[in-house]
């Protein structure tokens, strides 16, 4: 429901939008936080899911209604029983000291509708939200049809604010949400959901002789991958597009007996009546270009594996962070080695990793710079210092031509700073022609001659994000346990140019930087190469 939040609070009006203070929906949905899980019955990544919402339109008895008319009159199923918020008296209430109430008003709808086996659970599993750190939230009614949870109804009576106090909204709506996938499970009567026709076209092609659970991690991530590439994402080692890399990474490990081609052919058979985007050549043509990538780095990473006894989180992460393999190849390519491992011990490592480099830069500099994410300013002398931060405002200066010369994709993966050199990482998917290399060089020098001004502003973090000043963002899903870079309330955002709209480069940083570019001096890149997968490193000097 995130897209519908503000109509839930009153900031957008629904029948502005939509002609009525009511809507259904249809949407493509994908789930990040079971993929370690997929390969069992239960967990999907993509799924669709069917949803309808009231913004003051209806509550609680016409929406219970509605559910109990469509899933025993138009779909001809027996709802095995229903589950009801039992209350929290001790949650952060309407009013000082109040809990949240027992939901007798569903309880006595659902039984004034012939329904006798009512459940009742708390907070854990009939109490939905807030989406994100604050918003609408209050008690569920859920509806279990042959044992499978297929519908969830949210009575969205409260809004929940940053210190977890609720306050009643001054309009109630409803929000629910429907798997289609579960739908078709219970319909047709399957013991699980891969049972289902939604996956009977790829179980057709899967070897007869792959494992049951390969064959449901391959047919999950196929169609995850198809809709993720068809909605624009591309795989990267950032955001969305890590979690797509990780997703074609799997299957590419498993891949050597399937026609990959044809599994593709069978969602868009399934799925092209619906959606008009799905493009077979396009998916064809990034899952290629990413296999050719990873079997490459898949090759000298594996020889690496080979020659250790025993993999840890340390070890793990190194081949990661050499070879690019993947958490999910580590476990699967040789489970022997790695059976102790586990993700949250990976992950630890991740952040283990980014909290020693981050910790130095803090130390010396205080502040939350993202120029020091992965690694810090060294200096010891105050003529160390100046040269210092001549090199650090030249790689403000350098990621922005790198931006303006190969493409606004580019973002910061981490960098170095000495007196004698600066080093900057930034994800980049080949080597830059000696071409772009000068153009890169040549534009950093330009505004070096032109003596633009270096000033900051400290603002709200949201008011900071809202100027386009750039800022670092971690990987989801298997590096790190995702998300923005923690950044404090207030955060500085260095400029580079006459004023904050207009300038030529703005970044979050921490300081320090020279006070106009005139003083850094000849800015020159000694060396281009790679350091990962889809990783380029440059390192620079000022003379």
């Amino acid at each position: 429901m995130q897209q519908f939040k503000s109509y839930f609070t009153g900031e957008n009006n629904p029948e502005n939008d939509f002609k009525s203070k009511n809507t259904v929906s249809i949407q493509k949905c994908f789930r990040t936080s079971d993929i370690d899980e997929v390969g069992d019955e239960t967990h999907l990544t993509f799924f669709e899911m069917l949803g309808n919402f009231s913004f003051g339109g209806y509550f609680k008895e016409q929406a219970i209604k509605l559910a109990h008319e469509f899933i025993t009159q138009e779909l001809g199923l027996e709802i095995d029983y229903v589950s009801v918020f039992v209350g929290d008296p001790a949650a952060a209430g309407a009013t000082a000291g109040a809990g949240v109430p027992k939901d007798e008003e569903s309880e006595k709808i659902w039984g004034s509708l012939g329904v006798k086996n009512i459940k009742f659970a708390g907070r854990e599993d009939n109490f939905w939200g807030p989406t994100g750190s604050e918003g609408p939230c209050g008690p569920t009614t859920e509806i279990y049809v042959n044992g499978v949870e297929v519908w969830n109804i949210v009575f969205n009576e409260y809004y929940q604010d940053l210190s977890g106090k609720l306050e009643p909204l001054k309009q109630k709506g409803v929000d629910t949400g429907m798997g289609l996938e579960r739908l078709a499970m219970v319909i047709q009567n399957k013991s699980n959901l891969f049972e289902t026709d939604l996956f009977e076209l790829i179980f057709k092609i899967l070897p007869a002789e792959m494992d049951a659970k390969t064959k449901r991690i391959f047919a999950d991530h196929a169609r995850g991958i198809y809709f993720l590439i068809s909605d624009g994402v591309r795989p990267s080692n950032k955001e969305a597009g890590y979690i797509l890399r990780r997703l074609m990474r799997r299957l590419i490990s498993y891949q050597a007996s399937v026609d990959i081609s044809k599994i593709f052919k069978a969602i868009v058979e399934n799925y092209s009546d619906f959606y008009k985007e799905l493009n077979l050549k396009i998916v064809l043509s990034i899952f290629e270009e990413e296999n050719q990538k990873f079997s490459k780095t898949l090759s000298t990473g594996l020889k690496e594996l080979s020659k250790l006894k025993e993999i840890n989180a340390q070890s793990a992460f190194k081949l990661y962070e050499s070879f690019g393999l993947p958490y999910e190849t580590i476990k699967e390519v040789d489970a022997g080695k790695a059976k102790n491992l586990t993700r949250e011990e990976f992950d630890e490592e991740f952040k283990k990793h980014q909290a020693i480099s981050r910790a130095g830069a803090e130390k010396k500099f205080g502040g939350h710079g993202l120029i020091l994410n992965t690694g810090e300013l060294k200096a010891g002398s105050e003529e160390e210092l100046q040269k210092v931060l001549r090199l650090h405002t030249a790689t403000h200066l350098l990621q922005q031509a790198l931006r303006e010369v190969l493409s606004k994709e580019v973002s910061q993966a981490g960098s170095d700073i000495t007196p004698e050199r600066t080093r900057f990482d930034f994800n980049f998917s080949r080597k830059l022609t000696p071409e772009e290399i000068k153009k890169v060089e040549g534009l950093v020098n330009q505004k070096i001659k032109e003596d633009l001004p270096v000033n900051f502003v400290e603002l709200p973090k949201s008011e900071a994000e809202k100027t386009g000043a750039l800022h670092f963002f971690s990987a989801k899903g298997g590096s790190a346990s995702g998300g923005k870079e923690k950044y404090p309330d207030k955060v500085k955002v260095y400029y580079v140019g006459r004023s904050l709209e207009d300038a030529w480069s703005k970044e979050f940083c921490g300081g320090p930087h020279v006070d106009h570019t005139g003083v850094i001096g000849k800015f020159k890149i000694i060396k281009e190469e790679a350091v990962g997968q889809d990783i380029r490193r440059i390192r620079a000097v000022v003379e």
